[in-house]
Order: structure tokens, then C-alpha cells, then sequence
């Protein structure tokens, strides 16, 4: 029986958790569920981040079945807005730094 990408991230991430090992390298704590509706959702370590319906969440799904897993964690923080803003460059030349 195969399982959904969603199940078995989420086992692993809990298996993971248990023994206080990370996942992969490039695991940023995101993981997706579709619903019946048509709606998926983005957890972010293991909260609800956010919610895509409608042609939104048509797109994620195309590219989420053709997306590596880190490719995939990028995408999911893109679309959550919990990605750099931008201002790291800058921030570093501030004066109180």
C-alpha cells in the first residue's frame, strides 16, 4: 500500500522527531495535504500556514508532482511568504551591525 507524499513525510518528520534527527538537508518543516474539495493545505512544522483553492492550488499540485523534495519545501515557503525578504544584504551593512 502506498501512502499520499503528505503521510509519509508527516511519519517520518514524527519518527524523526522521536530520535532528534533532521530529515534531509534541504527540509524546511513544510508539508501539504489536499482535500476533497479541491483545497490544499501547507503546514508549516506541523501548524496551518496557509491555504490554496481554486486554480492556485491546480498549479501546486502539477508542480508538486514534478519537484524534488527540496524543490518542493522552496515552492511551499514561496507561496507561505515565510521566505527572505530581501533585506539580509542590507541589514549587514547597517551601522549598529
Amino acid at each position: 500500500m502506498t501512502f499520499p507524499r503528505f503521510f509519509s513525510t508527516l511519519i517520518m518528520r514524527r519518527e524523526n522527531q522521536r530520535t532528534g534527527m533532521a530529515l534531509q538537508p534541504g527540509d524546511l518543516g513544510f508539508e501539504y495535504r489536499s482535500r476533497k474539495s479541491g483545497e490544499v493545505e501547507i503546514r508549516h512544522n506541523g501548524r496551518l500556514a496557509t491555504i490554496l483553492r481554486g486554480s492556485d492550488a491546480a498549479e501546486f499540485l502539477a508542480e508538486a508532482d514534478d519537484s524534488s523534495d527540496a524543490e518542493l519545501q522552496q515552492m511551499m515557503a514561496r507561496l507561505t511568504g515565510n521566505y527572505k525578504r530581501g533585506n539580509e544584504r542590507t541589514a549587514a551593512d547597517h551601522p549598529k551591525n
